[in-house]
């Protein structure tokens, strides 16, 4: 990989894990408000992630890439809607790949199937105000930060962990759908999965979740 390509995939991966952890504090604090106590909104098995926002975060990185405009209005409006369009394709890739949502607004006005609504994409419009303000002039630091070889090797070190962690979710999250069809276990892997993750811990970890 040529130099220019590395350090582009560590500052959209460090994008990207900036915008998971800032997701699962914002979603923390929200699951304490709403219901009074901790309720865990980890998006993955292994730490505070909540990927959505990482992916959104991304989206508004590429997206303002382009887009050169700051005008706080217009910024506004397209974060509403690439914030709102993201979240409704998580929300279908979930429920198609994994059988469950993790949330579900069907009982909101002005929803979109359920997946998002008006003022969901009104909260992703202020969170492209916060990420023109605060997180895009960062970029240029990280870039910075990246030339460094030890964070390099510190980086390389993360994005394994991720790629597992991800992986394995999903693997855990597809052997749990199956389990729900009452598919018995199909080979070495599966009984390992079964093991390792049943579906009391499964719960436990996705506490949000909901089968379709």
């Amino acid at each position: 990989m040529e130099k220019s390509k590395f350090n582009e995939f560590f500052k959209i991966f460090i994008i990207f894990m900036i915008g998971s952890m800032i997701g699962y504090v914002v979603e923390m604090i929200v699951a304490l408000v709403q219901n009074g106590h901790f309720v865990s909104r980890q998006g993955l098995l292994y730490g505070p992630f909540t990927p959505v926002y990482g992916i959104g975060i991304l989206v508004y990185y590429v997206f303002f890439t382009f887009v050169k405009t700051r005008d706080k209005k217009w910024v506004f409006l397209f974060s509403m809607v690439i914030g709102g369009i993201t979240e409704y394709l998580c929300s279908y890739v979930q429920e198609e790949v994994f059988g469950t949502v993790s949330w579900d607004y069907s009982q909101w006005l002005f929803n979109i199937n359920g997946r998002t609504t008006l003022v969901h994409c009104t909260y992703w419009g202020f969170a492209g105000l916060l990420y023109v303000s605060f997180i895009e002039p960062l970029i240029p630091k990280i870039e910075e930060f990246i030339k460094s070889h030890k964070v390099k090797i510190m980086a390389t070190s993360v994005a394994v962990f991720m790629i597992f962690n991800v992986t394995i979710s999903s693997m855990a999250a597809i052997r749990q759908k199956e389990r729900v069809e009452n598919i018995p276990a199909q080979g070495n892997v599966d009984v390992f999965l079964d093991n390792m993750y049943p579906d009391e811990f499964m719960d436990t970890i996705f506490e949000n979740k909901k089968y379709i």
